[in-house]
């Protein structure tokens, strides 16, 4: 089993969020939670900074 590097994780998860907001059978779920998938995907986008700042230290 190979590892992927955790940017790469992200770029992926950050995709399937968008396939899950863009399906059809998600948009006629009617629920209310406290997190949305803005919020998870604001999540990422912080994560993947960090990433980006942590990996332009290490060089």
């Amino acid at each position: 089993m190979s590892r992927q590097s955790l940017p790469q994780l992200i770029v992926q998860a950050q995709q399937l969020l968008t396939q899950i907001d863009q399906h059809p059978q998600y948009k006629t779920l009617q629920f209310d939670c406290d997190v949305t998938l803005g919020d998870v995907n604001q999540f990422f986008n912080t994560l993947q900074s960090e990433c980006q700042i942590k990996g332009d230290r290490t060089h």
